[in-house]
């Protein structure tokens, strides 16, 4: 099955930031019995590697399980703790050895820090340990800036990339001009952010409108997960799976997978082009821009309930959601420092963003 499990956005227990172990536990437990067989985590998903040890490393035989981690030199202040990040990852997990390891987030803001530590030759030595079996990168830049990696580092052996059907032809995140490179250099292609950190599960009625009158009894998700799941390229999938719904929808889809067909291809395009009159906020909840906050702002959070009224109109209960669903502090706190910035994936200008949040929920 073409379907990984991303252990990015876990379930949490009701009014607190930790992870429910309990329906994480489950959710393993649905995937394996599906025949699904990739986990991903990351050293900086918070709670995600220990999580992932209990309700996975610990429970199932090292070889009935792929497990794909992240070395993130951005967050390093030194080159040794960069390198020292497969073996807190390994502790973490318990997994002895990571099958998929990846280069995190390669952009135009952090890409010379690979070079400077040295990251390049380091996951060829750790392969030669045995301590990975493959690594490649995930990555949030330009074509230019793909086509120039691969070019240096040949042996790199898959890539990871955003691709969704709104991405596909966007002039900010290139999907289709980064997977065709990829495609060109015989890299196979993993998928990240397929429903765009949820969005396309929960598009605005519109667009559900569209996609209904075609397949009045298929998910909104499960478009989205179809469309990137047809790339001849892609070997695989991740979906950021958070509760046992959404889990069970996506299993069924890719246990009996069907290609898009060239009229579905046409209705996803014309649910492109709806969504794209809508200016919501492309933030996908990564959650790469909270860790280094010095407010403690829940940026993701923020930018979710500025959605809910982007996409709705609805002011009223814009407010009232912005009053206690976001957590921490409100967006009037920023201080303006700009780690956020430095971290965001999507190259969002979040100082503006959160300016916009205040002059609208705030007032």
């Amino acid at each position: 099955m073409k379907l990984g499990f991303g252990m990015m956005r876990l379930p949490r227990i009701e009014g607190t930031k930790d992870i429910d172990l309990e329906q994480t536990k489950q959710m393993v437990d649905a995937f394996m019995e599906a025949g699904g067989r990739y986990f991903d985590t990351a050293f900086i998903y918070e709670g995600s590697e220990a999580a992932t040890k209990v309700a996975l490393c610990d429970r199932y035989p090292r070889e009935s399980y792929y497990l794909a981690d992240k070395l993130n030199a951005s967050v390093s202040r030194s080159e040794e703790e960069a390198k020292n990040q497969i073996h807190i990852s390994l502790e973490r997990t318990g997994a002895g050895y990571i099958d998929f390891y990846l280069l995190h987030g390669i952009d135009e803001g952090n890409h010379e820090k690979f070079d400077q530590f040295g990251i390049w030759d380091y996951v060829k030595e750790l392969k030669q340990q045995g301590l990975i079996r493959h690594y490649g990168f995930s990555f949030h830049s330009t074509p230019e800036r793909l086509e120039q990696l691969l070019t240096d580092h040949p042996d790199v052996e898959f890539v990871q990339l955003q691709i969704n059907y709104t991405d596909w032809e966007d002039t900010l995140i290139c999907s289709r001009r980064c997977y065709e490179i990829a495609t060109r250099h015989g890299k196979p292609v993993i998928v990240m952010e397929p429903v765009k950190g949820g969005k396309l599960a929960d598009p605005p009625q519109p667009v559900k409108d569209i996609l209904q009158r075609a397949h009045p009894d298929a998910s909104f998700a499960s478009w989205a997960i179809r469309f990137v799941a047809s790339l001849p390229n892609v070997m695989m999938v991740l979906s950021g799976m958070s509760n046992m719904g959404q889990m069970l929808d996506n299993v069924s889809v890719m246990r009996h997978f069907q290609p898009l067909t060239d009229e579905e291809r046409r209705v996803l395009e014309t649910a492109t082009h709806t969504l794209q009159q809508y200016a919501d906020i492309a933030c996908t909840a990564c959650h790469y821009c909270t860790p280094g906050c010095p407010m403690d702002i829940h940026i993701p959070e923020i930018f979710a309930v500025m959605n809910v009224y982007k996409m709705y109109g609805n002011l009223t209960e814009a407010r009232n959601e912005y009053c206690w669903r976001p957590g921490g502090e409100k967006a009037s706190a920023c201080v303006q420092c700009g780690q956020c910035e430095d971290a965001c994936p999507q190259h969002l200008p979040i100082i503006s963003l959160l300016e916009e949040v205040v002059e609208t929920l705030e007032r």
